[in-house]
């Protein structure tokens, strides 16, 4: 597998810009092969752990852009005629490829990205389920029907391809968020376009290429690259009826706002404020262990990371705990065994973080665990920023308002479930919440009363697995129809319905009508 070789060289990491000629270009893939760029502006992709330059993603130029779409609509016209079994096993194939291939990926994921390689192959595993629920297609695309609604009348309804897709993904799940898109959308029968982060776009074109060894035709995957102007591109073209994207609040809400105003269905997933709640009642030993893998696990970079935990009553004491848990937990380069989390993004995320963190010192939250100031051996030019516990935050703070987007942990303290409740109601985003309790009548009033949208019991990171969707909401979602599971498929198809009548009578015996008719 050269090729696969090829791109596994072509790393990622963002920080200084070298333009450097050692280091190889990504290519784009269109019409079924891997095509230089003739872009003159690039992105330098570094290896967060030690900022070395991997490769540069090209921001591709408008005519590159514009015959990426042109071969998605050349194999539209095609594929939605193929038939759904075809498709289906489309992605049976692919399914198996990927499982072949998982390793690899994941390896592409620890280098660019950062990754311990155990979160890595979460990372690819997630996005396999979504392949894995595309094999039942045959089902999921199944339309409805009522037979005799009037008399001699039947009503008929399917579930029909939109045309070209796209999707904008974030740096965070180099696999799994391509993979919650593009797979449902060819498995309705679309074609697509991809734009992968321009820090991380080796997995991606793995991805690609094996969806074109797995069987997909010539132009059904075509993956570009860039910035602004890619954004812009997807979000104007006419060619583009749907648009699907992940990542920060500023870029979700301009893509919303500008792929609306030209008409295409749009859903976009975006920052998060997560919360639990932590009961005295709760298994204290697993309460903890799961707060603390939820908290800094990927170095807090999830959308449904735990960055707010709330304490009622006595368990306030179990923060001493809480830290030492955290401080056991090894940071290092994520290829390194036995890491429990790698470095983050950039120089400037983790500028972000600790800027964010010295503001809630500031603002009067105690540091009851500082990861700041680690330096990892051998690695002493990586982002890393180990496990950081705030203590007494308040919800007036700016470490409290603002996504921190990195292994830090928010504790709060209060008297009542009520008090708790209130807090993560009032908070703007409504991505994913938790209760830690033995009490299921407690549960199961947090349950109806609770606003995020994904719900835990006593389970951390509640994110749903593919036979249901993402359910995000409030400011963490924008749009109808949300990621994979049956809101994937509607969103990526539209209903077509059919009433047919075949009267046995004479025609010439029925007399015409202009009332309004009534299908009786």
């Amino acid at each position: 597998m050269v090729l696969l070789a090829r791109i596994a060289k072509c790393e990622t990491r963002f920080a200084t810009r070298s333009y450097s000629n050692a280091a190889p270009m990504v290519k784009m893939f269109i019409d079924g092969q891997f095509v230089d760029s003739k872009a003159t502006e690039f992105t330098d992709v570094h290896d967060p752990a030690t900022n070395q330059l991997l490769c540069r993603t090209p921001k591709c130029t408008r005519d590159e852009m514009e015959s990426a779409v042109q071969s998605a609509q050349k194999a539209y016209e095609k594929w939605r005629h193929t038939s759904v079994l075809t498709r289906q096993n489309l992605m049976l194939k692919y399914q198996a490829l990927i499982r072949e291939h998982s390793k690899e990926i994941a390896k592409n994921l620890v280098k660019e990205n950062g990754k311990t390689m155990a979160d890595a192959e979460g990372d690819v595993l997630r996005g396999l389920q979504v392949v894995d629920m595309c094999t039942s297609i045959p089902m999921l695309q199944m339309g409805e029907s009522t037979t005799n609604i009037a008399t001699d009348m039947d009503i008929i309804s399917y579930k029909v391809p939109l045309g070209t897709t796209a999707s904008i993904c974030p740096f965070n799940f180099p696999a799994m968020i391509p993979l919650w898109s593009f797979p449902i959308s060819v498995a309705c029968g679309n074609a697509a376009i991809l734009k992968p982060s321009e820090r991380v776009p080796g997995a991606s074109m793995i991805l690609a290429d094996l969806f074109t060894k797995a069987g997909a035709p010539a132009g059904l995957l075509n993956v570009i690259h860039g910035q602004h102007a890619a954004v812009d591109f997807i979000c104007e073209h006419p060619d583009i009826k749907a648009v699907s994207f992940v990542g920060s609040d500023q870029a979700g809400k301009y893509i919303y706002k500008q792929s609306s105003a030209h008409g295409k269905r749009v859903q976009c997933n975006m920052g998060a404020k997560n919360h639990c709640i932590v009961l005295p009642d709760a298994n204290k030993n697993k309460t903890l262990s799961q707060i603390t893998g939820a908290a800094f696990g990927a170095a807090g970079q999830r959308c449904m990371a735990l960055s707010v935990a709330i304490f009622v009553g006595k368990s306030k004491e179990w923060i001493p705990e809480l830290v030492e848990a955290a401080k056991r937990l090894k940071v290092n380069a994520g290829h390194i065994p036995g890491t429990d989390l790698g470095p983050v993004i950039s120089p400037q995320a983790k500028q972000k973080i600790c800027e964010l963190v010295e503001s809630g010192v500031k603002e009067g939250a105690r540091l009851a665990l500082d990861g700041r100031g680690i330096v990892v051996p051998d690695y002493e030019n990586g982002n890393f920023v180990g496990p950081t516990v705030l203590a007494d935050v308040k919800p007036t703070m700016k470490c409290y308002t603002e996504e921190i987007f990195g292994p830090v942990l928010s504790c709060m303290f209060v008297d009542t479930i009520d008090e708790a409740i209130d807090i993560i109601n009032k908070n703007p985003y409504g991505n994913g919440t938790a209760v830690f309790t033995t009490n299921g009548a407690t549960a199961r009033a947090f349950v109806n009363r609770i606003e995020a949208g994904q719900v835990g019991i006593n389970v951390p990171i509640p994110v749903p697995l593919p036979m249901f969707s993402f359910t995000g909401n409030k400011g963490s979602f924008l749009g109808d129809t949300n990621f994979y599971g049956k809101h994937g498929i509607n969103f990526h198809t539209q209903t077509k319905t059919i009433t047919q009548l075949w009267r046995s009578g004479d025609a010439t015996n029925i007399a015409s009508s202009t009332a309004m008719p009534t299908m009786q």
